[in-house]
């Protein structure tokens, strides 16, 4: 026997459900992905801040207010190895201050002692080495929690790329997002610089939520 009238009315209804569903997630998604991407912990005394690559000024002058502010008592700059080219002009008799040299310079006329700035000797290309690099240093310094500091839409694969990383240790990370870049989580659809640096960091959070990711 073919099916009722209210035994189709009731399919047709229970779709109907699933796809007002799926399309107010996909709407609340939409409108919460920025603040998804930047989510912070909350502040607390540390041993270091660990200040990643990848901005000149806007991620060291965060570490720089943090450690002013009396945080913590070291604070770390890592090294990017995005600048190419450096060296064929350093063989051509030509010096080059890269910006970690550069901001240690800034952070001590900000009144940062220059034996609280720590700059590690390895140059990084992706997070997963400064991740690393950050686990070397806290076992060997002995610190049980770190500030993080970095982009907004850094912040959520950066806190997978170190948790990962210090997921056998008893190492405590808080992510940290710079104030001094103007990003908007609230409205990221309006404005170009945050479309661009979601789509960006989108798929690289997905290879990390799937278990790979550099």
């Amino acid at each position: 026997m073919p099916p009722s009238t209210s035994t189709r009315g009731r399919t047709l209804r229970a779709v109907l459900a699933l796809f007002i569903l799926a399309i107010s997630c996909g709407i609340y998604g939409f409108l919460h992905l920025g603040f998804f991407l930047s989510t912070e912990d909350s502040l607390q005394q540390a041993d270091a801040i660990f200040v990643l690559s990848g901005s000149r000024i806007a991620r060291p002058l965060e570490g720089a207010d943090l450690y002013l502010a009396g945080y913590a008592s070291n604070l770390v700059l890592t090294r990017d190895s995005g600048v190419d080219g450096i060296p064929s002009l350093v063989a051509r008799g030509i010096p080059f201050v890269d910006d970690v040299t550069r901001v240690h310079g800034l952070l001590l006329q900000l009144g940062i002692p220059s034996e609280a700035i720590l700059i590690p000797e390895r140059v990084h290309g992706s997070t997963a080495e400064e991740a690393i690099t950050l686990r070397e240093l806290a076992t060997r310094e002995e610190w049980r929690r770190v500030i993080i500091v970095s982009s907004k839409y850094h912040l959520k694969r950066a806190g997978f790329a170190f948790r990962r990383e210090l997921r056998e240790t008893d190492i405590q990370v808080l992510m940290r997002s710079t104030r001094y870049e103007d990003f908007d989580p609230a409205q990221w659809w309006q404005h170009r610089s945050d479309i661009r640096e979601i789509v960006r960091e989108l798929p690289k959070l997905l290879a990390y939520g799937l278990g790979f990711g550099a």
